[in-house]
């Protein structure tokens, strides 16, 4: 019978593979995907989150090879699934807001304000990081001083409890 790792050997393992792999792997994901930090991150974290799945049946000398397929297929699946979307609606000249419009714009900005109001301070935090200082995930954890994934989650409950608020207030398109 197979030698079964500890869970406490396993953490050692994906702990070496982070320091040898991360930063190569990092630059891989990052020319695949076209330089979008955010897809790399995820590319890499997926990547090591299946080594550690994995650990048993890897050894982190010999792990290299294994590690770039799976991030290779991860790039591939990701740019399959982004092709099988439905084609984005191009913007035309005539939907860009025109000078009568303003006045709607303000009282959407206040709407969304108000609704921005009702959310919790960490989920605000989180919102006004990444979507009204346009940090990544990476950038967003460091300021606010939390994990990256928490960041991911917290965005996810943000924009969710956001769009609640907002139909709460009868606004349903911005």
């Amino acid at each position: 019978m197979p030698d079964v790792p500890t869970p406490e050997e396993d953490d050692v393992f994906v702990r070496e593979l982070y320091d040898r792999y991360r930063r190569p792997l990092l630059g891989y994901a990052l020319r695949a995907v076209g330089g979008d930090h955010q897809r790399a991150e995820d590319v890499v974290q997926e990547t090591l989150l299946r080594a550690w799945r994995n650990a048993g049946t890897l050894e982190a000398d010999k792990a290299g090879p294994w590690l770039y397929t799976v991030a290779r297929n991860l790039v591939i699946t990701g740019y399959r699934r982004q092709r099988a979307r439905v084609a984005e609606v191009p913007i035309e000249d005539k939907d860009w807001p025109r000078a009568g419009d303003e006045f709607e714009q303000v009282l959407q900005g206040w709407q969304v304000a108000e609704a921005m109001r009702a959310l919790s301070r960490d989920h605000r935090n989180v919102i006004a990081e990444l979507f009204y200082r346009r940090r990544t995930v990476a950038e967003a954890a460091k300021v606010l001083g939390v994990p990256q994934g928490t960041v991911k989650s917290r965005s996810f409950y943000a924009l969710r409890a956001l769009r609640d608020a907002l139909e709460e207030r009868g606004v349903t398109e911005l």
